[in-house]
C-alpha cells in the first residue's frame, strides 16, 4: 500500500520481477501475506490483472479462493474465468469452526465447482480449526483435482502421517518457513514462503538442494535464516516481512487496519539479523 492507503501497483510489479528473477517456482497471490481480507473486490480483480499481465506465463500462478461460506466460494469458482491462473489455494474455513465432516463437505463442494487444480490450506493458528490427517487423506484420495496441501499446522506427526499415507501424485508443501527443512527431509516438496518474499533466491536454493539430496548445504541456509523465520512473526504477518521489503526498497512499510507496522524494538532486531547476513540496504 501507499501512504494514502491505496494499493501500490508499482510495488507489486517490482516484487513480481524480483521474485521471478531470483528463482521462484510459482507465485501465490491473494492469500494471507497479501492482506487480502482488507482488499475490496475491485482491488482484488485489479491486482489479479496486474499480476497476470506482468508474469506473462513465466511461472504458474496460484490464486487464493476461499470463504467460511461454502456457497460464496462455490459461486466464485463457477462464475470466474480465472484467466492466467493455474491453480487455487483454498483455506480451511475460519471462525465457523466446522468439525471434520463439515470440512470434508466444504472441500467436496469446492472440488466439484472448481475448473482448476486445488491446493488445500490448513492453518489452524489463523482459522481456529485444524484439518486432521484423516480428512486431508480422504480428500486427496477421493478428488483428483485436489492435488496438494499447504500444511501450516506445525504438527509434525500429523504432517508426517499425510506424507506416509498420501496418494503418490498428491504433494505436501510446508506452510511454515522454519519447518520447511525438516518437512522436506520427510517428503514435502517445497514451501509457500513468507521470508521468500524478501529472500527468494535463498529459499529457492534451499528447497532445490533438499530435492537434490544435498541436505548439508541446505541445512546451512536453514540455519542462516532461522532467526528471521521467528522475528518476522513476532508482531504478526505480513507486518514483519513488509518491514524487510521496505528496508530493501521494494515497498512502503504500510499496512491496512487492523494491521499496523511492527514495533521499533522488533525492527531493530530484524535489522541486526539482516546485518549478520550482510544484506545491503
Amino acid at each position: 500500500f501507499k501512504a494514502d492507503d491505496s494499493v501500490d501497483y508499482d510495488a507489486i510489479v517490482r516484487l513480481i520481477d524480483y521474485q521471478i528473477s531470483n528463482g521462484i517456482d510459482f507465485l501465490v497471490i491473494m492469500a494471507t501475506t497479501a492482506e487480502t481480507p482488507t482488499l475490496s473486490e475491485d482491488e482484488k480483480l485489479k491486482i489479479r490483472e496486474v499480476v497476470v499481465d506482468r508474469v506473462q506465463c513465466r511461472v504458474p500462478i496460484v490464486l487464493g479462493v476461499g470463504s467460511n461460506n461454502t456457497r460464496i466460494a462455490v459461486e466464485q469458482l463457477k462464475k470466474d474465468e480465472f484467466k492466467g491462473i493455474d491453480a487455487i489455494l483454498s483455506t480451511v474455513p475460519s471462525y465457523n469452526k466446522p468439525h471434520q465432516e463439515g470440512l470434508y463437505q466444504h472441500f467436496k463442494a469446492v472440488s466439484e465447482a472448481s475448473p482448476l487444480p486445488i491446493v488445500l490450506y490448513n492453518v489452524p493458528g489463523r482459522t481456529g480449526t485444524n484439518m486432521t490427517a484423516e480428512t486431508t487423506l480422504r480428500l486427496a484420495n477421493e478428488f483428483h483435482n485436489i492435488i496438494a496441501i499447504k500444511e501450516a499446522s506445525g504438527n509434525m506427526s500429523q504432517i508426517d502421517e499425510i506424507l506416509r499415507k498420501k496418494p503418490v501424485a498428491f504433494q505436501v508443501l510446508s506452510g511454515d518457513d522454519s519447518l520447511t527443512y525438516p518437512l522436506m527431509t520427510l517428503g514435502a516438496v517445497g514451501v509457500v514462503s513468507v521470508l521468500g518474499n524478501a529472500f527468494p533466491k535463498e529459499m529457492s536454493k534451499m528447497t532445490h538442494l533438499i530435492l537434490e539430496g544435498d541436505y548439508n548445504n541446505a541445512r546451512i541456509i536453514h540455519h542462516q535464516y532461522s532467526d528471521l523465520f521467528k522475528l518476522i512473526f513476532v508482531d504478526g504477518s505480513p507486518a514483519g516481512i513488509k518491514s524487510i521489503l521496505n528496508t530493501m526498497g521494494l515497498c512502503e512499510n504500510k499496512l491496512r487496519l487492523p494491521l499496523v507496522p511492527i514495533r521499533a524494538e522488533i525492527y531493530i532486531k530484524i535489522r541486526e539479523a539482516l546485518h549478520k547476513l550482510h544484506v545491503k540496504y
